[in-house]
């Protein structure tokens, strides 16, 4: 079982290219991040055509994620808990069945947090706090669980091309790998570094400065896997690929092979 993660900047713009993808690599499970429309407007009928069924929680011009599954959804829920005055579309939670029973994955679009000097950095802690709840609340089910996404942060110097210069980017603060060094402490695993320490792996190059061209990247799309999704990892991959097409997202797809059969 494939499952993966892209942050496709506008999915309306960027429609050709998701179709183009998922029929070169067929993933079985995937998370998209800033949709950037309505869930009315989501081109669901073409990635329907490709044998997926569809869900979506969006928002007019920002944000927004979907979930797209070869396997039929036992359950969906939109929204993550802790904050019901947050009317930001940034989560998403679909269950699958396996032969071996269900399994749980989570969307997310976590915030970016820039300026860190402004209400927008306190989102970003207190949002990473509310993730940490609800992971905490779902790893006492001991199920497969795989946290995927756009996370807005830089775990470590060997994520960004230059670490010194940033510093002080709400990426790459000490608070904020603090937070997601939390969710590693309940035992959740970051999928790429399970499978190597390479460093020079990016999944974001700015639009500016000709940073893709220069590689000038950062690894900020992750997969974070419970203890009964780890056990049964196989193989990782970035699709940079992706990024040289014309017009392209910012990101790239980031996807996890998993020794799971389907039921």
């Amino acid at each position: 079982m494939r499952i993966a993660t892209w942050n496709v900047n506008s999915i309306r713009q960027r429609i050709e290219h998701l179709l183009t993808w998922l029929r070169e690599c067929s993933p079985d499970i995937v998370c998209l991040q800033e949709i950037k429309c309505v869930d009315e407007a989501f081109p669901r009928l073409e990635i329907e055509a490709l044998g997926y069924n569809v869900v979506t929680h969006g928002q007019k011009t920002f944000n927004g994620v979907a979930l797209l599954s070869k396997l039929p959804f036992d359950e969906t829920k939109s929204g993550l808990a802790g904050d019901d005055e947050d009317a930001h579309a940034r989560f998403l939670e679909g269950v699958v069945t396996l032969k071996t029973g269900v399994m749980r994955i989570a969307c997310l679009y976590l915030p970016n947090g820039n300026p860190p000097d402004t209400d927008k950095y306190p989102y970003k802690l207190k949002w990473m706090s509310r993730l940490l709840e609800y992971s905490k609340e779902r790893l006492k089910a001991e199920e497969p669980l795989v946290l995927a996404g756009d996370f807005n942060v830089i775990p470590a110097a060997a994520d960004v091309y230059n670490p010194a210069a940033w510093a002080n980017d709400a990426l790459f603060r000490p608070q904020t790998r603090e937070a997601f060094q939390s969710l590693l402490g309940l035992g959740l695993t970051d999928a790429l570094r399970a499978v190597t320490d390479e460093q020079g792996l990016y999944t974001f190059w700015d639009y500016q400065a000709g940073a893709w061209q220069k590689n000038w990247g950062l690894r900020i799309d992750h997969l974070l896997l419970s203890p009964q999704a780890s056990d049964r990892l196989a193989h990782v991959g970035i699709d940079s690929y992706v990024r040289a097409w014309e017009k392209p997202s910012d990101h790239v797809p980031v996807w996890a092979d998993f020794d799971l059969e389907a039921a």
